[in-house]
């Protein structure tokens, strides 16, 4: 009983947390509830879109969202504006000398954080941006011959703008891995843009008095519950259908990896728990999947792009829904007392 009351607290948490991102971000909860299903499967996001679409100011928001250890402010929000004359040491911190000790000592740098902001990420070179890998992959920064842990509670969410555009540098496969998810922001429908235009001032208000709806605990409590979100075993073996016929596609020249499998369960468990399930279904494979596979994937030419996942998704689904017939739908949902 006394974790059913917890598990209800925390599906009531992520809603508040949905809700407050939307005072300021308008008419973009899909993409709301995709950057907390990252934060909660314990990964980090991607958001491409052109800039003025309000990447930089969802990320803002969310650091302002949740309180720090002592609840007198929003956790250590680091934003980092990445250049092309950006340096690694300028991620990753640096050694000074102490006058007062005589010895050189390590001065950490932005990535010592909890929500960091990269800020047009491809615009800077390939060496700076693989100085987020170990970070990003391992939650520890290695400088010289020690190893430094960050904070239990890591989130990047990297912003960059479309690779067409002038001054950008493509990311390579393994930093694109990284991110559990991608998404592209986009921009509003016209009657909510003009509700933006109406009310600039009262988003900007919010923005500056943001409520800190949830702990820092709370989050990491979250993200422990996201792990224990039931699955099934038939939409197991549809993601690693998916995944292998990826690898097996014509029109994909290089396909997901077992990494990304284990990735793609985490984020179904947490979309899963963002729309306030405890068990996943078949609506989430169908929302999540674009997000979590297209960008690690490289296709033979646009066309094959567009229609080479959605392809493969379309047969997994096809074949759950074919098993309906003999597997009842409340298969699909925890056994009693499972969460």
């Amino acid at each position: 009983m006394e974790e059913n009351i917890q598990i209800d607290q925390a599906l009531a948490n992520i809603q508040k947390l949905v809700d407050n991102i939307e005072t300021v971000i308008r008419g973009k909860r899909t993409q709301i509830q995709f950057v907390i299903t990252a934060l909660l499967a314990k990964g980090h996001i991607l958001m491409e879109d052109n800039p003025g679409t309000g990447k930089t100011v969802m990320a803002k928001t969310l650091a302002k969202s949740i309180a720090d250890s002592t609840g007198s402010s929003g956790v250590n929000f680091k934003r980092i504006q990445f250049t092309p004359d950006l340096l690694p040491m300028d991620l990753i911190g640096s050694h000074i000398f102490d006058d007062v000790k005589k010895e050189f000592v390590f001065k950490k740098g932005p990535l010592f954080c909890n929500v960091l902001l990269a800020d047009e990420i491809n615009r800077a070179s390939p060496k700076v941006q693989s100085a987020l890998l170990e970070c990003m992959a391992e939650h520890q920064i290695t400088m010289g011959e020690t190893t430094y842990p960050l904070e239990k509670l890591f989130f990047t969410i990297a912003t960059q703008n479309p690779v067409e555009m002038e001054g950008t540098y493509p990311l390579p496969a393994a930093q694109l891995d990284r991110f559990f998810i991608k998404i592209y922001f986009g921009y509003v429908d016209e009657l909510t843009e003009l509700d933006i235009y109406k009310d600039y001032l009262g988003i900007q208000n919010n923005q500056d008095h943001m409520k800190q709806v949830l702990s820092m605990k709370e989050i990491l409590f979250l993200q422990e519950e996201t792990e224990k979100v039931f699955i099934h075993e038939e939409i197991i073996t549809a993601v690693r259908n998916i995944v292998r016929d990826t690898r097996n596609h014509p029109d994909i020249v290089l396909g997901a990896s077992i990494r990304s499998g284990i990735i793609f369960l985490k984020c179904l468990k947490a979309f899963a728990l963002v729309n306030g399930r405890t068990f996943v279904t078949e609506d989430d494979l169908r929302g999540i999947t674009t997000a979590v596979l297209d960008h690690r994937l490289i296709y033979r030419n646009r066309e094959a792009k567009q229609k080479a996942l959605t392809t493969i998704l379309g047969k997994e689904l096809d074949r759950l829904s074919k098993l309906k017939i003999t597997i009842n739908r409340t298969s699909f949902a925890p056994p009693a007392g499972n969460i």
